[in-house]
């Protein structure tokens, strides 16, 4: 038998189907997103936080058990951290966790060990293994991460359905965060609905609307 009868024929690849071109309608949009320049978050939010965390793999929410405050764990290469949301003071950190569930790729629930004040329970993570946050609150407030510019994510804040649909921006939505220097990990709202939570691979933003007293 010749080399070239034993030699099996491959089948022909046909080139795929080209990318659909962007209607007038999506273009405008992006062109929208793409011109809309970072600015403060409107009241009652304000920022409370901007940490550098080097190697961020997530994030997730407790609740202090004394004060009521939202709180922000952090799973990171270097280790464990707590954040209260109110202060932006973290407040407990583990720079050597157990191997057994140190990071949330482990468990079945995306969840990690807390630390500090809720040490003895389990928080769940979410970012760069999955997972994910609260997008909206009970009283309107809503996130959306849009990409107009592949890869740099842009997190808007909105209320009542203020999205760049329509409207301005700066009066129904706005552009809190561009991550144009780092990964985008997870965004949302914590379960009370009072604390914004921002992670990137390489820093945690937090803005909240909490009263620093106690209940």
């Amino acid at each position: 038998m010749s080399r070239r009868s034993r030699t099996k024929k491959l089948p022909t690849v046909e080139a795929s189907a080209r990318e659909p071109q962007l209607s007038a309608y999506q273009r405008a949009m992006r062109d929208r997103l793409l011109a809309a320049p970072v600015v403060a978050a409107p009241e009652p939010w304000r920022s409370v936080a901007f940490a550098a965390v080097g190697g961020l793999l997530g994030i997730g929410f407790a609740t202090h058990p004394e004060s009521g405050h939202d709180l922000v764990m952090v799973v990171s290469h270097d280790g464990h951290g707590l954040f209260d949301a109110v202060t932006g003071e973290k407040i407990a950190r583990d720079r050597d966790p157990d191997s057994d569930g140190s990071t949330p790729d482990e468990a079945a629930d995306l969840s990690c060990p807390g630390l500090g004040p809720v040490e003895g329970s389990r928080v769940h993570i979410a970012g760069l293994f999955g997972g994910g946050l609260h997008t909206g609150t009970r009283d309107g407030w809503e996130l959306e991460v849009v990409t107009p510019a592949w890869p740099n994510d842009r997190v808007l804040l909105s209320r009542d359905g203020g999205l760049p649909h329509a409207g301005p921006h700066g009066e129904g939505w706005w552009h809190i965060l561009h991550a144009d220097y780092s990964t985008f990990r997870a965004a949302g709202f914590s379960p009370s609905g009072r604390t914004i939570a921002v992670a990137t691979s390489s820093d945690l933003s937090l803005w909240s609307r909490q009263s620093t007293s106690t209940p």
